[in-house]
């Protein structure tokens, strides 16, 4: 039987998740968050692809190579991007699968600027506020 594939990318200061505000992203690492996710969707059948970059070029490149293959879903938390970055907003729009935004704190819960997600305009789905189950939760949406 063959996997079904998932990309996941993380934008900017996710790799220093577990040092970086835990009281706002928790206590655990990326490589924790994906361990986690990883061992939650074992029974599921499917291959994630994970991918991480502080820089928006980077991430526009991925998703664009992202469009020349058969995804089930895109998964991405654009960090920062996500409020200012008109690239990755116009490189989502050229992906045919659907694309989930993840936060995995609860951005309408902080600062003014982090309302606006110009990024989300080209989601299909956006959760937010999940903590370490965001990706979990993202996968698991699109296996029914």
């Amino acid at each position: 039987m063959n996997k079904t594939d998932f990309l996941i990318i993380n934008g900017p200061n996710l790799n220093m998740l577990g040092t970086r505000e835990p009281e706002v992203y928790g206590s655990l690492t990326l490589a924790e968050i994906q361990t986690f996710t990883e061992k939650s969707l074992e029974k599921d059948n499917v291959n994630l692809e994970w991918y991480q970059s502080n820089i928006e070029g980077e991430i526009v490149t991925k998703i664009q190579e992202a469009t020349k293959k058969n995804y089930k879903a895109l998964i991405i938390n654009p960090g920062a991007y996500a409020h200012t970055s008109v690239a990755i907003y116009d490189a989502l729009a050229m992906v045919k699968c659907p694309v989930i935004e993840v936060h995995i704190s609860n951005t309408h819960r902080r600062e003014d600027f982090r309302q606006i997600k110009l990024t989300a305009k080209a989601s299909t789905i956006i959760m937010e506020g999940l903590g370490k189950i965001a990706y979990l939760t993202a996968v698991k949406t699109q296996l029914f």
